[in-house]
């Protein structure tokens, strides 16, 4: 593992190069934090809970650990098999990049629907230029008979590509009036920043509870979707599938129905493709049904130690996860990032939960979980929880601040 060791003879490791795309849920920013934390820790087996663009799982296997990367989307799972089971030098991969970028474009089912003219009235995400290599790279992807790590290194270059050509502010709910100066260059693939996986690294598509519940880890890292903690906020605005959908179509390359001016798949609409981490509503007992969510994931998880990112846009307050964080182990670090808003923070949270200068925070907590307690014991576990929930939550709060 890379890491260096500082004055004081602590072991810190040094943050390994990481690529995504842009993404509203993106860590990169405190990738140096959460490294920071889990130096300290003797941990081996981890768990990458909600990888979206992956860049947590790829440092996590970069750094020599053994890690499962686990998302309910094929696109994070497509990123995830390139980037975590690649087993052959980079370079292996040229030729067939090579051959992609030689391929003539055509106006077929992606154009249709998502290229535009610089004429052109309607808001598209991509020049049509661009959509016509899309059509022709995507259906050459299709009839090569490639292996599955293969294909998803072809296919995360072809997302990456994309992603530098889009006109966009990150997501595909709306796209911009006027064309951005990126949409007008030209798409081209090039070779990810892939790395030989040396760990017993997985990569898993699904729930986060059927994850957890077949599963042990000495490391749990969790960042749950957030649903807005503004009670106005329509849960359109905070859907990851929504926000996302052209990625699914990318990568299924399905020609799904679609509906909306910003042309999303009919799988996208809000009351098939939420998450219970982003409710917004409460139960009949008045609480919110996000919460219950973490309570119930953090309780069935099966690993001595969770590291669980939070922002203070999130459908929670400080107290409230501390009780159940509090509830679930011994919570041994709080940590308090503030910096200043990006244009997806801008978009998407509100100011209820942040300090009163408006800073945007995120939250990073460490718990140790408490052991699988037999029923005769249930006296002695009930006195530690008394102790736990007890001590000031804020004795161990630390606050960062990164610019």
């Amino acid at each position: 593992m890379g890491n260096i060791t500082d004055l004081f003879g602590n072991t810190r490791f040094i943050t390994p190069e990481t690529e995504g795309i842009k993404y509203a849920g993106s860590k990169l920013k405190i990738l140096p934090h959460i490294l920071d934390i889990v130096s300290e820790l003797p941990v081996r087996k981890v768990l990458d809970g909600f990888s979206g663009s992956t860049r947590v799982s790829q440092a996590f296997a970069k750094l020599g650990f053994d890690t499962t990367s686990s998302d309910c989307s094929e696109w994070s799972k497509t990123l995830a098999t390139a980037y975590l089971l690649n087993k052959e030098q980079p370079k292996y991969y040229l030729e067939l990049l090579n051959y992609l970028n030689s391929l003539k474009g055509y106006e077929g089912w992606f154009s249709e629907h998502y290229g535009g003219t610089l004429d052109n009235k309607e808001k598209r995400p991509f020049q049509l230029k661009n959509t016509k290599k899309l059509d022709a790279i995507r259906d050459a992807i299709d009839k090569l008979d490639l292996n599955e790590v293969t294909k998803s290194v072809a296919l995360t270059s072809l997302i990456l590509a994309l992603d530098s050509v889009d006109s966009t502010l990150g997501h595909y709910v709306a796209y911009l009036a006027d064309w951005s100066p990126r949409s007008h260059n030209d798409l081209v693939l090039k070779l990810p920043k892939l790395f030989i996986s040396t760990g017993e690294n997985k990569v898993v598509q699904g729930d986060i509870f059927d994850t957890i519940q077949q599963n042990s880890f000495d490391l749990a890292y969790f960042d749950p979707p957030y649903g807005s903690n503004n009670d106005k906020m329509p849960p359109s605005r905070v859907r990851y599938n929504s926000y996302y959908h052209l990625w699914k179509t990318v990568i299924l390359n399905d020609k799904p129905q679609l509906f909306g001016k910003a042309n999303r798949r009919e799988d996208s609409r809000d009351d098939v493709a939420a998450s219970v981490f982003e409710e917004f509503r409460k139960d009949d007992d008045g609480h919110f049904i996000a919460m219950k969510a973490i309570q119930k994931m953090l309780e069935q998880t099966d690993a001595n130690y969770i590291l669980l990112s939070y922002s203070s846009g999130g459908r929670a307050t400080k107290e409230k996860l501390f009780d159940i964080l509090n509830s679930n182990g011994k919570l041994l670090k709080a940590t308090e990032i503030d910096y200043k808003k990006n244009v997806m923070g801008n978009m998407r949270w509100t100011h209820e939960w942040v300090n009163s200068d408006g800073r945007y925070c995120e939250y990073l907590f460490l718990l140790e979980k408490h052991n699988v307690v037999p029923n005769q014991k249930r006296t002695d576990f009930m006195m530690q929880y008394k102790e736990l929930t007890t001590a000031d939550p804020q004795s161990i709060l630390v606050t960062e601040t990164t610019n």
